[in-house]
């Protein structure tokens, strides 16, 4: 039986919730059983596994992945999405509930999601539910079949079977997860806004910018938060691009509102100055903005303002993005949202928080501590700590590679890092104690909220 063994993993990088020392992690029975002293454990019967200055981090959470299955698993699917997850040092991810079809807003569509996903996931999972106009009964039995929370777009969201809400169904929406304790996590970009920014079709980013504009993420959060203060509503805001919305976050913070945030790798590693004509794999809703704004977000980042980085895995076919080396026509208005990085966020944050001189400890802080601690998966995951579950990545944070597309596990080869020169390896990833091989079978279990 593989979890009866007992194995110490030893490293002189290992990060702990409190910073990085050099240390044996013992793990037993799929759990972390001891820390100790490097060098200090014999293992009595136990394997051994010396990393050596290879770092041990914990494996990270993602709590906004899109795996689009059932229904467009032509885009991504449970089995190639959670192979790029644990190839990329993710070992616990959390499903968004729109691309896949049906949407996660009712409880057929729940298990439905469940019954695709069984045995077929290289890492754990976990779901969130959506709130949309008309699902207003639905919420409470979702909740109580231990969805994370509730997604609402306050704008469309691309996909006509997930609309979005109007102000008086995001407040009814709010009161109702307020009464029931449910986490309501919300894209905020504003309609009007939008509707009023100038539309130009084409192959320059920045005309695809300009029709995105950061006045559309800060009218719809202080709308989200004044809602959030009438209903008592605990809140988390999606992918934050603009850092306009943080003066807003830090008032109502600073005014008792439960709100959250949370940013993403493309937003802190890309920059729209970079993106070049035709780059529609740069293409998200909130968009990329330019580099001044990225300096900010990285403030508020290791200033704590930020609950977690997660990927915002968001996939399609190629045809889709419209990408100009595949005949596409290039054009950002009309390719579809979504950037494909489950595989590379660890990487790419790390390279650019190294260069920052942020450390690996912060960055497991934001990538699994603080994901998990959003999710409430804080008993079991996101630390390498006693009780915990044995979710480690071996990182060589020195180690450097090159982006090739092809050789991710992604469904399909398009992401905005192909090409590009990052620093940091996964070298291996234990999921409850065992190594994840993506090969073989998996062996991923689907978790529900806590409590």
């Amino acid at each position: 039986m593989h979890h009866s063994e007992t194995e110490v993993i030893r490293s002189r990088r290992v990060v702990l919730p409190d910073g990085e020392r050099p240390a044996d992690v013992l793990v037993s029975g799929g759990r972390i059983a001891r820390i100790a002293a490097h060098g200090s454990l014999p293992p009595d019967g136990a394997r051994l596994t010396d990393l050596g200055d290879t770092a041990l981090l914990p494996g990270l959470v993602d709590t906004h992945v899109h795996v689009n299955e059932p229904g467009r698993t032509e885009w991504e699917g449970f089995a190639t999405a959670t192979r790029a997850a644990a190839a990329g040092g993710v070992t616990t991810i959390v499903d968004m509930p729109l691309n896949s079809i049906p949407p996660t807003t009712t409880l057929a569509a729940l298990e439905a999601k469940r019954k695709a996903a069984e045995g077929r996931a290289w890492v754990d999972l976990g779901f969130w539910g959506g709130a949309v106009p008309g699902n207003l009964a639905d919420l409470e039995p979702l909740h109580r079949a231990g969805v994370f929370g509730f997604k609402s777009f306050l704008v469309p969201s691309g996909v006509d079977e997930f609309p979005h809400l109007e102000p008086a169904g995001l407040e009814a929406a709010l009161a109702e997860q307020a009464r029931l304790g449910a986490l309501a996590v919300v894209h905020a970009e504003d309609p009007a806004v939008l509707a009023a920014a100038p539309r130009q079709p084409g192959v320059h980013y920045r005309d695809f910018l300009a029709s995105r504009p950061d006045g559309a993420e800060s009218a719809a959060v202080a709308r989200l938060l004044a809602a959030a203060r009438r209903t008592g509503a605990r809140v988390h805001v999606l992918h934050v691009s603009s850092a306009a919305v943080l003066p807003l976050l830090r008032r109502a913070r600073a005014e008792g509102v439960d709100v959250t945030a949370e940013t993403c790798p493309h937003y802190l590693t890309l920059a729209a100055e970079h993106i070049p004509d035709g780059g529609t794999a740069f293409k998200c809703c909130p968009p990329i903005r330019d580099e001044a704004n990225r300096d900010a977000l990285w403030e508020a980042l290791a200033a704590g303002e930020f609950a977690a980085v997660v990927s915002d895995h968001s996939p399609s076919t190629p045809d889709l993005k419209l990408l100009p080396e595949r005949g596409g026509s290039g054009d950002f208005a009309a390719a579809w949202g979504g950037i494909a990085s489950l595989q590379l966020g660890l990487p790419a944050v790390w390279t650019e928080a190294r260069r920052r001189g942020r450390t690996l400890a912060e960055v497991a802080g934001w990538m699994s501590a603080g994901a998990a601690r959003l999710a409430g998966l804080d008993g079991r995951k996101g630390a390498v700590a006693v009780g915990r579950d044995a979710d480690l990545v071996a990182f060589d944070p020195g180690a450097e590679f090159t982006v090739h597309a092809a050789e991710l596990h992604h469904h399909h080869p398009v992401t905005p890092y192909a090409g590009r020169r990052l620093t940091g390896v996964v070298r291996a990833t234990w999921l409850r104690g065992r190594v994840v091989d993506v090969a073989g079978e998996p062996f991923g279990v689907q978790l529900v909220r806590p409590g």
